[in-house]
């Protein structure tokens, strides 16, 4: 197999387990709906192999995958976890990859874990309402006893889980495929198609939330 076929490969079975990991664990936390999976620790890890847009397609597949399977919270709910799972994914594989030393993966986790706490918080304010069926305001005051401590939390596990599975996963498949053993740099194109849609997603957030603002 070439190249191409080898790195699908390992992208499709990035996603099959994170689907698989969504459908063994499922944790509630703080309210029923908000229930956290170790599947944005192996997304990050693909991405982490990758690059920030194989983290962007994996987080965009597992969401689609967990709604046709698993979930009952219908298109929002894939959206939610669309939005959670590549913001912390491509955050934590776009700074790694700038500092790729072991206070950079540190910092990297972290600064994921700050980024994708503040992203999420803003669109359970926008979309909360329409999937939990009650007031902007009930909302808002459920923002710090649940929605913030709850994603501070699947940052720091997933965070955890990434820092102890990420060298073994590396390896052994190093082991099986040969082009993994030497890190590959994205193309230009492949990092202009990221923060063009980076920057896509943060003018739909901020849009959103302008909206919002304004009809509560």
């Amino acid at each position: 197999m070439n190249f191409r076929t080898h790195k699908i490969t390992v992208i499709s079975m990035f996603c099959a387990l994170s689907l698989l990991a969504v459908i063994c664990i499922r944790i509630p936390i703080f309210l029923p709906f908000l229930t956290y999976s170790p599947k944005d620790a192996l997304i990050t890890i693909g991405g982490l192999i990758f690059g920030p847009l194989t983290a962007l397609i994996i987080s965009l597949i597992t969401a689609f995958l967990e709604m046709i399977t698993v979930s009952d919270t219908g298109i929002l709910g894939c959206i939610m976890n669309f939005l959670a799972s590549s913001a912390f994914a491509c955050i934590v594989t776009y700074t790694y990859r700038r500092y790729h030393t072991k206070r950079g993966a540190v910092v990297s986790l972290v600064f994921g874990t700050v980024v994708m706490t503040a992203f999420m918080l803003l669109w359970n304010f926008c979309l909360a309402p329409i999937y939990m069926g009650c007031s902007r305001e009930a909302v808002v005051k459920l923002m710090l006893p649940a929605f913030l401590p709850f994603n501070i939390i699947k940052g720091v596990v997933n965070s955890v889980l990434i820092m102890v599975l990420y060298k073994p996963v590396i390896m052994t498949l190093r082991k099986r495929y040969t082009f993994l053993q030497q890190p590959t740099a994205p193309s230009p194109i492949t990092e202009r198609i990221t923060y063009l849609l980076l920057i896509l997603i943060l003018l739909i957030t901020g849009i959103t939330y302008f909206i919002a603002r304004h009809h509560m």
